[in-house]
């Protein structure tokens, strides 16, 4: 009887062993069949998102013949850009309203605060990520020898650089003194070191500040003999120095090949020659994005660039400005691959982690009336500052210098001056305009190296015209030396 036992606790082990494999087959292939389903969904979603991409990038290509065409007429291509600034103002008017009734529910949802409190409605601050209430401590000079300046501080979320004086938000700058340059304020090349910044947004002159001081075209001008002036005097010698240059048809003048020897006219060929670099890399392609939403992504090429180049110069954003939904974009919190904010965060750190040596740049994109004129047809889009922001949050993650073309409010298409003279299908140049961009890189570039600091990153103070200091350390160049 005992063995009879046995024998049918061995059968009821080897039963319950075989229920249990059964089980578990039964749940893998459950899971495998909905990771496959996940996957066929993400591929599906992923082929809508580049068919809708496709269809926008060759409506983007149409504009550009339109803008071309309006070229001919000054007064009808006037009164279009004027257009499309209104409705972009009008856009964004809604959304602020729309913020604004959003952080009041929050705060109905929380009770009463005494508006006196640190941190609210104090007299140093003004929520909003771009809001403004003047410009005090920022001193834009209209031609050398004059300066410009408003009434008060401009403010954002209650974040604030220590100095002698307090500057609050995302949207300032001020402390010991004014923004100062030889004949302008470039105010674009974003250096860390020296002061501190708390919160995630380094302090800034905007693109909207820079607007209400001047057009793109007098600014575009101002700087640029600036910039001829810095690279005739510059104590640095490139002599030697290997330049990478990733981007998109901007930097690759993908809009000039119907020129014989188009490339002559690219900024990193025209770099080359005012620096006197060894080589300066072209890899630019016509229609890239940063992100892995549409063609030749950057995030996925990045590693072309010759691993013995001394500098890396990144541009790009353009063509993710013509893709970007909010899911597209992503977030900062989360990363994803797939989305501006994952991808783009991806590229830095490769570039860090793959090209120790190098000095790396990150340059934001021009704004252009394309990106509003698609917004116009395209409700889902985001507006360029948008991405721009992003872009300046995860460079001063990484600790990467930006060439803030986006703010600088050079060669900007809502000026219908710019477009007829330098950009002349609204978002490309033409050789004159690659020109005046090749010689602001050259520029901003013996800026970094004569004035900036490389190994003493610690804040967000920026560079050349505006809050700096004069060290200069580590890999970064310094004299005639080379590296």
């Amino acid at each position: 009887m005992r063995r009879v036992n046995d024998i049918l606790a061995v059968c009821i082990l080897v039963l319950t062993a075989v229920l249990l494999v059964a089980l578990g087959l039964k749940a893998y292939r459950t899971h495998m069949e909905s990771e496959e389903l996940e996957r066929q969904e993400e591929e599906q979603a992923m082929a809508e998102v580049y068919a809708r991409n496709a269809e926008a990038y060759n409506r983007v290509q149409q504009m550009q013949v339109e803008i071309q065409e309006m070229t001919q007429d000054h007064e009808k291509l006037e009164a279009f850009i004027t257009q499309l600034q209104e409705e972009s103002a009008r856009r964004d008017e809604a959304i602020a309203r729309a913020e604004e009734a959003a952080i009041q529910e929050g705060m109905d949802l929380r009770g009463d605060w005494d508006e006196s409190q640190d941190g609210f409605f104090g007299d140093d601050s003004v929520s909003g990520d771009e809001s403004e209430s003047g410009h005090e401590g920022m001193f834009i000079e209209e031609e050398e020898g004059e300066s410009v300046s408003g009434n008060e501080s401009v403010s954002g979320n209650g974040q604030s650089v220590s100095g002698n004086q307090s500057v609050s938000g995302n949207q300032s700058v001020s402390g010991n003194g004014s923004v100062s340059g030889n004949g302008s304020v470039s105010g674009n090349m974003w250096r860390f070191g020296g002061g501190t910044v708390s919160g995630n947004m380094a302090p800034r002159i905007t693109l909207e500040d820079r607007r209400a001081v001047r057009s793109s075209m007098k600014e575009t001008l101002m700087v640029n003999r600036t910039d001829r002036k810095r690279i005739s005097n510059r104590e640095i010698d490139f002599t030697g120095k290997k330049i990478a240059c990733l981007g998109d048809s901007i930097t690759a003048a993908a809009n000039l090949e119907s020129e014989e020897n188009y490339q002559q006219y690219a900024y990193p060929a025209r770099l080359k020659e005012l620096l006197g670099a060894e080589e300066v890399y072209n890899l630019g392609i016509g229609g890239s994005s940063i992100g892995r939403y549409w063609a030749d992504a950057f995030v996925e090429r990045y590693e072309e660039i010759p691993e013995d180049v001394d500098i890396i110069i990144v541009m790009g954003g353009t063509n993710d400005g013509f893709c970007l939904s909010e899911d597209e974009l992503g977030t900062l919190d989360e990363r994803k691959p797939r989305t501006f904010c994952g991808d783009l965060d991806e590229l830095l750190s490769g570039l860090k982690e793959d090209y120790p040596d190098a000095d790396v740049f990150l340059a934001t994109p021009l704004p252009n009336i394309l990106q509003d004129y698609l917004m116009r047809e395209r409700d889902y889009l985001l507006p360029q500052r948008r991405l721009v922001n992003v872009m300046l949050t995860l460079a001063q993650e990484y600790h990467i210098p930006v060439i803030d073309m986006y703010n600088s409010n050079i060669l900007d298409s809502h000026d219908v001056d710019i477009v007829e003279e330098y950009v002349p299908d609204g978002v490309h140049g033409n050789p004159e305009g690659y020109q005046i961009l090749a010689e602001h890189f050259a520029a901003e570039l013996v800026r970094f190296y004569e004035d900036g600091s490389w190994e003493s990153i610690s804040g967000n103070s920026i560079s050349g015209n505006s809050i700096s200091d004069n060290s200069l350390s580590g890999n970064s160049l310094s004299g005639n030396s080379s590296r």
